[in-house]
């Protein structure tokens, strides 16, 4: 680009990002029901980043010997990673970016391995006028059955604010 020529001058597909094209969902945009999906395959990698980021270097997680072992049989992910997927989904899409996670329940139903895809749903069930907060049940899901299931609270920005 020319060093006179700026990038708005360019054209819309140049213009700079505004707060409003990054936000998400504003609390007046929610509804009950409102649903929102990630999915994503768990790697080696994922779990061996995840104990070198979180710290839990348990052996289930890491050692094929010691998960032999186990009650799961053999190695598994650890539930936090799985979980976190849950706050992608607040973060990215459900109520989306300007969103303040609040609480999270969490029921571990199912151990989830290096392979599996774990499909995430979130569901609002409960929207607060005067707080502008919002419950959404969460769930996560390896072939069709539940491996987490929850409820998080979120604190949703209003255009009034």
């Amino acid at each position: 680009m020319p060093r006179d020529e700026r990038p708005e001058d360019r054209g819309p597909a140049f213009a700079p990002v505004t707060n409003d094209e990054l936000h998400g969902f504003y609390f007046e945009d929610l509804t009950v029901g409102m649903t929102a999906v990630y999915s994503r395959t768990i790697t080696e990698a994922d779990v061996a980043n995840f104990a070198a980021v979180s710290g839990d270097i348990n052996p289930v997680h890491l050692s094929d010997q010691f998960g032999k072992g186990g009650m799961f049989e053999g190695r598994i992910a650890h539930g936090m990673l799985s979980a976190s997927f849950i706050s992608a989904v607040i973060a990215n899409r459900l109520p989306g970016p300007g969103a303040i996670y609040m609480s999270q329940s969490l029921k571990f139903m199912a151990p989830v391995r290096a392979g599996d895809t774990v499909n995430t749903r979130l569901t609002v069930r409960e929207l607060n006028d005067e707080k502008h907060r919002a419950v959404i049940d969460t769930i996560c899901m390896v072939d069709g059955e539940p491996v987490i299931q929850g409820e998080a609270m979120v604190k949703v920005p209003s255009r009034e604010d």
